[in-house]
């Protein structure tokens, strides 16, 4: 049955409160990020990455069970030493079917090391308040990568929003220096010329 009294929003700050209460550190991305930085899409799944160590497992089992999202220690244990593929530890609210997908930060992955280290504290309004998102830079790169993955559209669009609202604030260096490490030289090239056929893009 779906509970109908609680909205998304009101989901999200229920993840972000079982986080913190667990003293786990977080930053949002996906499309609940693009709310901050480019043009707001619904959706129904909050995308997280999260820096859990394996003295915080229990405690954040506990909390997101609070919150009425069940999810076992062991179930965020085997994902945690798993090192095959980026599975993340799926959180479904029990109530609405909300989705929470917690990202894991694993040794070597120095981009979302970067992306933690560069994360922004923002305000994204009732009810939510002021949360960690990825900054408009590293979501590009984190939206960069899934495109050339997938190739869903969503992630062009995103990326062109941010593009078009962010403008000459963008850390163009950084975005191009991590471009390069990553191998998406094409890509990058693909979503900048489709950007500024819509009017925005890299400035010269």
């Amino acid at each position: 049955m779906t509970d109908k009294s609680l909205d998304f929003g009101n989901f999200i700050q229920q993840v972000i409160a079982a986080l913190e209460a667990a003293g786990v550190k977080y930053m949002i991305g996906g499309a609940v990020a693009v709310w901050a930085w480019g043009e707001p899409r619904t959706t129904r799944d909050l995308d997280l990455v999260i820096e859990l160590p394996i003295e915080s497992i229990f405690d954040l089992s506990r909390e997101l069970k609070k919150q009425e999202m069940l999810v076992p220690p062991e179930v965020i244990l085997d994902l945690l030493i798993e090192q095959r593929g980026d599975l993340p530890i799926n959180a479904i609210h029990l109530g609405s079917g909300y989705k929470a997908e917690f990202f894991l930060l694993r040794p070597g992955d120095n981009l979302r090391l970067a992306g933690l280290q560069r994360r922004r504290l923002v305000d994204l309004g009732p009810p939510l308040g002021q949360v960690y998102v990825h900054s408009p830079e590293d979501l590009i790169l984190n939206k960069l990568r899934y495109f050339a993955l997938s190739h869903q559209p969503k992630h062009v669009r995103d990326i062109a929003s941010i593009l078009l609202n962010c403008g000459e604030d963008l850390e163009y260096g950084y975005i191009e220096h991590w471009v390069r490490q990553l191998e998406l030289d094409a890509t990058w090239k693909e979503v900048l010329d489709k950007t500024a056929a819509l009017g925005g893009g890299q400035q010269d």
